[in-house]
Formats: C-alpha cells, sequence, structure tokens
C-alpha cells in the first residue's frame, strides 16, 4: 500500500551506494525523501529518482546534532546508512559510527519518528579487534538506547555495479601478473545492493521487524580465497592465485594506508580474521521476505568491463 506525497523520509547517507538504492525505493513508494549528507552536491544527482521537489538535499551531517535535528523535524520514518571504511583521522569511526548513529536515534525520537532503519554490519561486536567493528557495535547500542523500536540491519559485503569489493579485485586481476591472496580462509556471504535496500523498506512496512535485528547475507558463503579465483574467471585473467605471508601483508597495510583512497588498511586487515557470515538462528532476509540474489546473476554482467575485449564477446567467452 502507497503513503501520501506528505509523508516524509529522511535518510542520512542517502548519496552512497547502498542510499541511491534505499532513496529510489522511498521515492517510488511516494514519500518525500530528505536526504542528509555532508556534500549536497553529490546528491542532487538524486533528484531526478522523484517528481519535482520529492527528493531534497540537505546538509547535514550525523557528527552535527542541530543540523541532523532540522533534517528529521517533521519525518515520519528516519534511515541512517551512514558509514566509513577507513579513519582519515584516528577517532572517525567512533565519531561518525558510534556517536554520530545515537545522535540520528534521539533526534527522530525526540521528533517523534514512527520508525527508524540503522544499518550496521556483520562483525559489529564491542570485543571486536577493529575499531570498525567496536564502532559499528557502540553505534547499535546508542541507537537502540534512544530509539528501542529501531531496526537494525547488519549486512555482509555488499555487492552491485558500484561496488567496491567486486570492481576493486577485478581491477586488480586485470593489472597485476598474480592475485594476492590475504586472510584466504576466511568466509564472506556476499549480499545484493539491492536486496538490502529491500530489506529497509520491508523494515519500514512490518510491524513485527520494529526492535529486531537482521543479519543480511546472500545465498552462499564463500572463502575469501573462492572469491578471488571466482573474480579471475570471471574476468578471463587466468592469474595465479598467491598467499601473502602475515608479516608482509601488516607491511603493504602500513604503507598503503599511508596513500590517497586507502587501498587497504590494518584495521581492514584485523576485520578479515574474522568471517563475515550470517549467524546461525539469526533473523534476515527471508524473515524480511527478500529472496537473497547470488553473484552468478549480477555481477558477471558489471565485471565484463574488466575483460581483456572490453566484454564486447560476453561474459562467459575466454
Amino acid at each position: 500500500m502507497g503513503v501520501t506525497m506528505r509523508t516524509v523520509a529522511t535518510v542520512f547517507g542517502g548519496s552512497g551506494f547502498i542510499g541511491r538504492h534505499v532513496v529510489q525505493r522511498l521515492a517510488r513508494h511516494g514519500y518525500v525523501v530528505r536526504v542528509g549528507v555532508r556534500n549536497t552536491e553529490a546528491a542532487n544527482a538524486l533528484k531526478p529518482m522523484g517528481a519535482v521537489g520529492q527528493v531534497v538535499p540537505l546538509r547535514a551531517p550525523v557528527t552535527s546534532p542541530d543540523a541532523v535535528a532540522r533534517a528529521v523535524d517533521g519525518a515520519q520514518v528516519v534511515v541512517n546508512l551512514v558509514g566509513i571504511l577507513a579513519e582519515r583521522q584516528p577517532g572517525d569511526f567512533r565519531h561518525v559510527m558510534g556517536e554520530g548513529a545515537g545522535t540520528v536515534a534521539r533526534a527522530a525520537a525526540a521528533a517523534g519518528a514512527a520508525g527508524l532503519v540503522h544499518l550496521s554490519a556483520i562483525g559489529a561486536d564491542p570485543a571486536s579487534p577493529s575499531a570498525y567493528g567496536r564502532a559499528k557495535a557502540e553505534g547499535e547500542a546508542a541507537v537502540l538506547a534512544a530509539f528501542p523500536t529501531a531496526t537494525v540491519l547488519r549486512p555482509s559485503v555488499v555487492f552491485g555495479p558500484e561496488d567496491k569489493f567486486f570492481n576493486r579485485f577485478a581491477a586488480m586481476a586485470r593489472m597485476l601478473p598474480c592475485m594476492p591472496v590475504i586472510a584466504g580462509a576466511t568466509r564472506l556471504q556476499p549480499v545484493y545492493v539491492g536486496d538490502v535496500a529491500d530489506a529497509v523498506m520491508a523494515a519500514l512496512a512490518h510491524p513485527d521487524a520494529a526492535g529486531g535485528t537482521f543479519e543480511l547475507g546472500g545465498p552462499q558463503a564463500f572463502t575469501f580465497r573462492e572469491l578471488l579465483a571466482w573474480i579471475v574467471a570471471a574476468t578471463g585473467r587466468h592469474r595465479r592465485l598467491v598467499e601473502v605471508p602475515a608479516g608482509l601483508v601488516q607491511l603493504q597495510a602500513r604503507l598503503l594506508e599511508r596513500l590517497p583512497g586507502k587501498l587497504l588498511t590494518r584495521d581492514q586487515l584485523l576485520m578479515l580474521e574474522r568471517d563475515n557470515v550470517v549467524t546461525p538462528g539469526m533473523p534476515g532476509l527471508a524473515e524480511l521476505g527478500v529472496v537473497p540474489t547470488p553473484i552468478d546473476l549480477v555481477v558477471p554482467q558489471y565485471l565484463r568491463r574488466f575483460r581483456a575485449d572490453g566484454g564486447r564477446r560476453g561474459p562467459h567467452s575466454g
């Protein structure tokens, strides 16, 4: 059942990889969508997803309580998708994903919002060796303390045409003579970005999801080494997979995290020490009515450009 055009949804991080899919779905369902972002220019591309004036970018970084309060004023539902994979300054994880998550939840509660969906991650754990994992856990706790009926979604690695996982390793397969394998035995359960966005919509629509935590994974789990082999095959590059000693990995991370874009950080290595799969018995996509999409149906199409022929002969040509 649709909603009226006057129903307002505020989405923090709406210009990001997952956010664009969520904003599109909210607009399609008739919401007026306020997109809270740090850079409104980056969010202007979202405006055509709705009618004139339906998608409204606002400068509202989650580290600014006043801006967050203005962004949620009068909103019926709030979605927080804000996350960072690397710190520019020490403490950024906590400021953005811990304290910032609490700021959004408190503002949503004060504004009288009917629903709040908070995007966390599998691996959120106060005892995590990773600062990322600890900050995600801090954010979950702050959200539920301020807004007990919030729905928490924890996806595994998210894939889609603009992802930073399959695309990054496919680019490496194109450039390097062999593929370095780091933490090859760690298990991952990639989940499609469209399924994550559908899970957000389902959480907003179903009262039973209020106050629940859902772990989102695709239909199949892979070891990191298996995924790298799959990417090499999908791009037709026939690269040999080479295990990298742990000491050398740490040295490489120290160097790479100093470069623009931070291709690999020591904190990310700590995250890779633990499996990133759905916990047995935890509710997930099935409980939200979403059928998970396998990587085979989506990823080969957008990795075609990494093939030697640029994908002109199709995804399965040699």
